[in-house]
């Protein structure tokens, strides 16, 4: 059977990872659960504050330990017999009702902080976010586009030191939408959760108290229109734009291009 987890309309989960309660991240974490309360049910993540472990171990692969095998069907495995530990089931319960997921985290040497890899690690269970059936009216797996957690939208709030330039098409530090092109092509769209134009803060290491106001009330006012906001969408696998035996985008598909932004839709 395949795996499906409807949203709970209204509903949103947001994942904080930053260890300092009363850094940029901390003010704008409570500022924007409290903007987005209004009207919304927020469940809420703080990685840090709940001592999530960010390693996907043995413990996370069911009984009787030391199974050989792949490991994360041997995680998929663990979920479908109800082996997942207390901890990633909170995370799996909260993710499973969420129709919006807020995904916030500084920008560490062009990724996200270890802790919310982990969280990904170990929460986008195989199983419980995705499965490995083929979809018999498509002829591929239930991934890219499709999935447990479909009909699902992500907004990425990420604090980065550099300025618009510098993090830019032409930037020196590569382009942003591309360092994490991981996260929302590469786990979000792999489970089936479109993810929203970022939400960048430049230059965060050097804001000042007045910039920190202004941050506070940009954040504020994007939530106010999240629920009509568009996604960019990626292709689906399904459509067919991904020939099974090249496993790469149709050659007369934007032919001569090989950036990232051949995968978007449009």
């Amino acid at each position: 059977m395949p795996v499906d987890h409807p949203p709970t309309p209204g509903s949103a989960l947001w994942v904080l990872a930053h260890p300092r309660r009363e850094s940029l991240n901390g003010h704008l974490f409570r500022a924007g659960v409290e903007a987005l309360s209004r009207d919304h049910e927020v469940a809420t993540s703080d990685l840090y504050s709940l001592g999530f472990d960010p390693v996907l171990g043995e413990p996370d692969l069911g009984e009787p330990a030391g199974r050989p095998g792949n490991l994360a069907e041997l995680a998929g495995e663990a979920y479908t017999r109800g082996q997942v530990l207390p901890e990633v089931q909170a995370e799996h319960e909260k993710l499973a009702r969420a129709e919006l997921l807020v995904l916030q985290f500084p920008l560490w040497w062009y990724g996200t902080p270890a802790i919310l890899k982990g969280w990904l690690d170990r929460t986008l269970t195989d199983s419980f976010a995705y499965d490995n059936e083929i979809d018999p009216a498509h002829g591929v797996p239930r991934r890219y586009g499709d999935g447990g957690l479909t009909r699902r939208r992500a907004l990425i709030v990420v604090t980065v030191g550099e300025d618009e330039r510098t993090l830019g098409p032409r930037g020196l530090s590569g382009d942003l939408d591309s360092l994490l092109f991981p996260l929302t092509h590469g786990a979000l769209w792999y489970v089936g959760i479109e993810a929203l134009d970022l939400h960048v803060v430049h230059d965060a290491d050097s804001l000042s108290a007045a910039g920190v106001v202004r941050e506070i009330r940009r954040l504020r006012q994007r939530l106010e229109g999240i629920d009509s906001e568009p996604t960019r969408p990626f292709r689906r696998l399904r459509d067919g734009d991904y020939p099974s035996d090249l496993r790469a985008l149709h050659p007369d598909l934007l032919p001569g291009r090989t950036d990232l932004e051949i995968h978007r839709v449009g």
